[in-house]
């Protein structure tokens, strides 16, 4: 394994050594090899890069480390800076995941069940991706659906969020998939300033789901200017609507599997529940 101490030295390994695979707390990457479903050829560690492992202001947004521990975005520090994330990285599971795991991590291996997916998504976070040619940028969301891949020699060096002041909640039911692991989960935040209401619905899709038009209508309901209050019916009207776009059925709901049934209403539940807490 090849230890580098900036990010710039973790580049030119990468670059020097095509086939090998950055790692950090390697918590995805050592399950996939235990399922033999990777064989790296070689190791490029990132823990003794420590200009990924914080964090800073920047024009309104927060660079976030790709080195950040999801133990660290936990803390009441990073809580009080975006709630959503701190609130996912306390979900990610035991002691020893949350220890380990980062950040980057969480969004290369791009598990559906990553909690901070959805976060990130809804967000409308972007990457800063470091490469042999330097520095670009893409939204979190491209590199998720597949739109943009990672170049040879490229890693994901920072996550730039903006910082909105506002309310935003994260949400997730588990089953029987593992200890902490998401069923489904909903991030949803308020963006006052452009009066507008941004969810991501994670673990049911290989990627985060944003109901664009139930985001839409329910923005259009809200007093922006007032207690930003809504009846107990909106709300659960705004819950089924994001399960109907996020798990959808045309024959109606008698026609789907009891377990898809189950996950719809639970979606439902996760999406009203989280917007009646952001809006309280």
């Amino acid at each position: 394994m090849t230890l580098p101490a900036t990010l710039d030295a973790a580049v030119a390994a990468l670059t020097a050594m095509p086939a090998a695979v950055p790692v950090a707390g390697g918590t995805d990457l050592m399950s996939a090899v235990n399922r033999g479903q990777l064989r790296p050829a070689g190791l490029v560690g990132l823990g003794r890069v420590n200009e990924i492992r914080g964090w800073q202001y920047q024009d309104g947004h927060a660079l976030l480390g790709a080195g950040l521990t999801h133990a660290r975005m936990g803390r009441p520090d990073f809580a009080a800076l975006i709630p959503a994330l701190a609130a996912a990285a306390r979900a990610a599971g035991p002691p020893q995941i949350r220890n380990a795991g980062t950040l980057g991590g969480n969004i290369v291996s791009a598990a559906p069940t990553g909690d901070s997916l959805p976060v990130l998504a809804a967000l409308e976070a972007e990457l800063v991706v470091a490469g042999p040619g330097g520095t670009r940028e893409i939204p979190v969301s491209y590199l998720l659906a597949g739109r943009e891949l990672l170049a040879p020699g490229e890693l994901v060096g920072f996550v730039r969020v903006p910082l909105l002041h506002a309310p935003q909640v994260f949400l997730k039911a588990t089953g029987r998939t593992g200890p902490g692991r998401a069923t489904a989960s909903v991030a949803l935040v308020l963006d006052p300033a452009r009066r507008g209401v941004r969810c991501a619905v994670g673990a049911i899709a290989p990627m985060p789901l944003r109901p664009l038009e139930a985001e839409r209508w329910i923005a259009s309901l809200i007093d922006w200017d007032g207690d930003r209050g809504l009846a107990p019916e909106a709300l659960t009207a705004f819950g089924e609507y994001v399960a109907a776009a996020c798990i959808p059925d045309p024959q109606g709901e008698e026609q789907l599997p009891p377990a898809v049934l189950h996950l719809r209403r639970t979606v439902a539940a996760l999406a009203r529940r989280a917007l009646g807490r952001a809006l309280s």
